[in-house]
Order: C-alpha cells, then structure tokens, then sequence
C-alpha cells in the first residue's frame, strides 16, 4: 500500500479512535444510564451534582428538588432551607441565604444561620452588610476549628448615596474572613430607633453577593427575605490534588482533565478540561479542537491558520484599545488627574501604579499571592518590576462625592512618613474601585502570634512592652500631631504588624478615617471588630479619639495576658476579654489571668507589668472622660519602659510624665471608691501569694 494508503488508514483510525473516546464520555448518557434528573426548575444540575443516590458524587452533593411548587424549586442538602438558584463548574454554588432582622413597629427580632459544612463561604464574592439608621449587625461562625466574630454599625448621619454604601448613609459593610464555614448574623439597635422611627422602623444584617447589592434609599424600609450568597465548593475528603492523584479509585478528574487545588485550608480541588476539549470533567472531556493533527489538505490549512491568526490580531488589537480606553475612564473617575499633578491642590504627586504593572507582579491577581483580608476584600503579596515586595489591597468604593475625599486622604496618607506606620506607597486608579499600594511587613500580625501558642512564648514582656509604647505612639501622633488628625476607628492586635525585629507598624488606617480640622466628634460608621467596640459608641453614637483609647486598652490587655479580645471558647461571663480581666481584678487574681511567660522575680518586670494593668484598667473606662489621651498613655509607657532603662530621656521628663498620668481611673460607673492603681497593685500581690 502506498503512502496515500497509509495516510487513510491513519486517518480512519484517528477518527475510530475519537468516535469511541466521545462516545465513552457522554455525560447525557451516563445521566440517563442511572436516571439522572439534570433540571430541577431553573436550575441545571451537573455532575458531580445529583439529586439521588448514584447521580451524585457524595452527600456533599446532594441537591433535593422539591417538585411540589410550581415550578420546582431547588435546595442543597436533606434540610429544605437552602434553595440554590444557580451552580457553577468553576467551584461556586450561589444559595439564598436569611436576612437577619430587628424591627421596633412589629417588635419582632431574629438571627440568621448559614451552614455550608465541608464547603466554604466565599470570602471574595461576599460582603457583609448591615442597614439601617440606628444598626449593630453581628457576625458570628467557626474559622479553622475556631470561632470567629466581626461586627458593623450604621448610621443616617447624612443623605443617602444611592448605589454606594458609604459612612454615615444608612449602611455598613465588612469583608468576612477567608475559610468561614458556619455563621450566624444578627441586626439589633443600640436605642431601639428611638430617633430614626418615622422613616426606619428596621434594622437589616446579611451576607451577600457584592457584585449583587446596590444599596438605595428604599432598602432603609424594606429588604428582601433571603438574599443571593456565593459559597465555594470543590471536592473535599482526600485532600489536594497531589494526595487525591494516589487514591485512583476516589479522583474524581477524569479523562482529559487537569487538577487544580482549591484555595481553602481544608485541602480539596476542582477538574477542568484541557485545552482543546470541553464538557463534564467529572464524567470526561471530549474533544473539539486540534487535538488530533491530521495530515490532511495542509494548503487549505493553512490558508485557515493565516485567516484565524489575522482575525485574532485584529480582535487583539480592538480588546487594547477598548481596555484603554476603559482604564483611562476608571483613571479620571477615580481622581488621576489630581492626584497626578504635583501643581494641583493635593500638593506633591502621589506614586500612581499602572494597573498593568499590579497586574503582573500579582500573576493576575492569583488567589496564591493572597496573605490577608482587609477592610475592602483580599490582601494580595506582590513583587514590583524593582523586586521590592509590596502589599496590594482595595479602597473604599469611590465616585461621586466621594472622590474628592479619595483625592485628599490619599494625598494626606502618603505624605505620613512614621516608623511605625506601614506607609503607603502609592494608588493604582485605573481600575473600577483603587487599590492602595503598602510597604510589605514581614512578620504577621500581633494577632497571630497572640493566638498561636506555639509562637506566643517566644515574646519577652520587654518586647510586648516596646510593641504598646510603639504602637501608642503612632495612635498619639495621628490624634495630635499629624497635620491632618485620624482616628483609626479600628484598632486591634491583628491590625499591628510586625517586622523581623517584632517591631510594630500600624495598619489599615483608611483612606476614610482622616477628621477635617473643625470636628472633635465624629459621628459615623464604626467598623470596629466585636471585642474592641468603645461601649459608649453604641449609646451616643458619637466616635472620638477616646474610642481608639478604649480599643487600645483591650490591646494591652491581649498583650498582657495572650489572650485573644473575644473567645467563644471561654465561659459566657468570660467570652468578652475586658470582662474577664476586671473580674479577675476585682477577685483579687490579676497574676492568675497573666501570661506566665512575662513575669520573673525582677521588682522592676513587676512594677511594668503593675502599671500597665492599671493603665489599661483607666483606658477601658466605660465613660470616654476618664480614659485618659492617647498622648497620655504614650508618655506613661515610655516612662516604664525607662524603668527597665530601654528608653532614653531626662529626669524631668519622667516627672512630667508621672504627673500627667498619675490620674484616679475606675471601671465601671466611677463610683467605686477605691484607686483601680491601688487596686492592681494589691490583687497582684494578693496573686503572687495565692501561688
């Protein structure tokens, strides 16, 4: 036979070949093999996916349809309470999740839960979001075996920004935490919309799809019952794809797929097609294009191949130019223009980073360079075209009105130039919403080293106490000294970072916390975490520096004690940190709640150690008057820390720093008639002798 022959033969057993391969891996067939129902309603139902007992992969799976209602309606699970209205084979399953509600006409008030069991839910996609005039929403779930909490406070303080859910208009949100599994969310009222009734009788808390919220002025009165929210699955039980590779008979990837890790602590992963084929990659791919090269009429092929690459050049060169012109808008929408020009209002430029060059020292943004979650969503680790590592997060939703307080912030906080400040480097605006680019902090955060117990021993009292006093300090300098005074509003241990040589850099301040030089109050969204909330926010609704005192002081006491501000592991008298440090105060136990590690026989470790619970004591006043100024504490903690002789500076200056802060502070109502120093000293004395 000659060459054409063998050519035939080649060909006819190629196509031999393909035909049995797709005919092998029709999804259609296999569904209709075991009775497979792949609708129910409007909702397709893909393998891995199933509705009964051989059509899905695990009760992980299992969609029940309730056939019932016209038309049927959908739920994950055995429990009907999670209709699913949409399923992707990207790894995410859209559910409707309850809207928890507190409504003061009809005095009806309930949470709401959402268990997503093995799953998780997605931390990218979801926000969470409280309205209402006069609003506390809560959040509540488990992280890695743990728990967890959050909680955001909104206020009407000025006219409703529609579209936005912006400071002071009706509405809060919070980004939730990568890896949260089952929660529980609340709405409630400080003062029962006692000044609000006429036109907000409810108070609303939710997770929800961010790109699937627009907030109104309407959703003050009336929000929906159930509300679309994003949840990640993938295929969990036997671990990620190099593990899951070994157990042949579970891998669910079939032919012609690639494995790809899912991005929670769990383990798991996702299959998908390899290039070229397309279809079910749980059940097989099949091919469509190029993956088999036939030697056949290679003139008209490649006529084909020259058309198809000219029509790509061409469809490339318009994708340019459309995306060009797409960032150049972002780019004037979100302030590029002043904030370029040295010769404008702002004063000296700010850096500004091409989307393109974030982009790339990202790989796109990849899931893998994440390392933390921030106010507005992930935290992504980045390495610039001079290999300098930097940190890359999202701004706060800017247009409108809003812009030309982006354009100032941004100019005020790159100008701060403070040691222990993680500085801004620049902006990049030529995206839908900013991202802020920050100096890199190489060793976690306070928090973390607080909660691994493995790590936490390794901090010596001298260092937690350089740690306090830097990070008073900066609180000190942005209340008084900064040209343009902050409240940080959200001051925490995981919100300090630390370096290689554990010293602190303060984080997350802003862009939306700068205080316009006429106002002492700050009547506004608090977005502080459940645990460092000041108590008298929620009955005066007025923010002031005293609250970054208050929040400060439960950090001292984290950092005293290695505990975390809130523990849902502890007894419910004992879950809130603060109260189970005035309790033990007040049972005369003070060294019995400390961190065995900071104490020794030295009188001087011991003094500190004395003072700064008393310190701490005066910061967690209920009323904001008697918690003494952030200036105040700085100045007392460089003077113990000159006790151990750490710190320089001259006698007087001691002296001074001893009269400014040698103040009675209570806890409590300030009718106690006892000096809580006094009180400090003799519960840990009293603590020493009991051991």
């Amino acid at each position: 036979m000659g060459l054409s022959g063998k050519c035939l033969r080649f060909v006819l057993l190629q196509m031999l070949l393909l035909m049995v391969d797709n005919a092998a891996l029709n999804p259609t067939q296999l569904a209709k093999r075991h009775d497979c129902l792949t609708k129910c309603g409007d909702l397709e139902i893909p393998y891995p996916f199933g509705t009964k007992s051989g059509c899905y992969l695990s009760r992980d799976f299992l969609i029940t349809c309730n056939d019932k209602t016209n038309p049927p309606i959908p739920y994950w699970g055995t429990k009907p309470n999670l209709n699913v209205t949409n399923i992707s084979m990207e790894g995410q399953l859209q559910v409707l999740s309850p809207v928890s509600r507190d409504c003061n006409n009809s005095h009806s008030r309930f949470g709401a839960s959402l268990n997503v069991g093995d799953f998780r839910i997605s931390y990218i996609e979801n926000i969470f979001t409280v309205i209402g005039c006069d609003s506390s929403g809560y959040i509540h779930g488990m992280l890695n075996k743990r728990s967890y909490s959050g909680s955001c406070n909104s206020s009407c303080e000025k006219p409703v920004d529609d579209g936005s859910c912006s400071p002071g208009s009706g509405c809060c949100q919070l980004p939730i935490p990568k890896d949260l599994r089952g929660i529980r969310v609340y709405a409630s009222s400080s003062n029962k919309q006692k000044n609000v009734s006429q036109f907000n009788q409810c108070n609303y808390a939710f997770v929800i799809e961010d790109n699937k919220f627009h907030f109104s002025a309407s959703n003050l009165s009336n929000i929906a019952v159930k509300v679309p929210t994003a949840v990640d699955w993938a295929i969990t039980g036997n671990g990620n794809c190099k593990k899951a590779k070994k157990n042949k008979a579970a891998y669910a990837c079939k032919k012609n797929t690639l494995c790809k890790d899912s991005n929670n602590s769990s383990g798991g992963y996702l299959c998908h097609c390899k290039d070229g084929y397309q279809g079910n990659p749980y059940l097989g791919c099949k091919c469509i294009k190029n993956c088999n090269k036939l030697p056949l009429g290679l003139g008209v092929g490649l006529g084909s191949v020259t058309l198809t690459v000219g029509s790509y050049v061409i469809y490339y060169e318009f994708r340019k130019r459309r995306l060009i012109e797409v960032r150049k808008k972002f780019f004037k929408q979100n302030g590029g223009e002043f904030l370029s020009d040295p010769s404008g209002s702002t004063g000296d430029a700010a850096t500004i980073f091409p989307a393109n060059d974030l982009e790339m020292a990202t790989k796109n943004f990849d899931e893998k360079t994440i390392i933390g979650k921030g106010r507005n969503g992930p935290v992504y680790k980045a390495i610039l075209k001079d290999n300098n590592p930097v940190a890359i997060t999202k701004s706060m939703k800017v247009g409108g009105s809003q812009t030309k307080q982006f354009i100032h912030q941004v100019s005020v906080l790159s100008k701060i130039n403070h040691r222990n400040v993680v500085k801004l480097l620049g902006c990049c605006l030529d995206t839908k919403d900013p991202f802020l680019v920050y100096e890199f902090v190489t060793n976690e955060t306070l928090f973390d080293h607080i909660r691994n117990k493995d790590k936490a021993p390794t901090i010596p009292w001298e260092t937690r106490l350089r740690i306090a006093a830097e990070t008073a300090g900066v609180l000190s300098y942005m209340h008084s000294e900064a040209g343009t005074p902050f409240i940080h509003r959200d001051v925490k241990s995981s919100n300090i970072l630390l370096d290689e040589n554990f010293t602190a850099k303060v984080s997350d301040f802003g862009p939306s916390n700068v205080v316009p030089m006429d106002v002492t109050q700050l009547s506004t969204m608090v977005q502080n975490t459940l645990g460092y909330l000041d108590p008298e926010y929620l009955h005066t609704g007025q923010l002031t520096e005293k609250s970054d005192v208050y929040s400060f002081g439960v950090v001292l006491v984290e950092l005293m004690t290695g505990e975390q501000a809130l523990s849902f592991d502890r007894t419910e008298e004992d879950r809130l940190l603060v109260m189970k440090f005035c309790s033990f105060l007040k049972k005369g136990r003070l060294s019995r709640i400390l961190d065995k590690g900071i104490i020794n026989n030295d009188k001087t470790n011991q003094q500190q150690i004395k003072e700064v619970a008393e310190l701490a004591s005066r910061c967690l006043n209920v009323k904001g008057v008697e918690r003494p100024s952030m200036k105040e504490v700085a100045m007392e903690l460089k003077r113990l820390r000159q006790l151990g002789g750490n710190v320089e500076g001259t006698n007087e200056e001691i002296e001074n720093l001893r009269s400014e802060t040698s103040s009675t502070g209570y806890y409590g109502d300030g009718n106690n008639s006892t000096s809580m120093k006094d009180q400090v000293s003799e519960d840990f004395d009293a603590g020493i002798e009991d051991e």
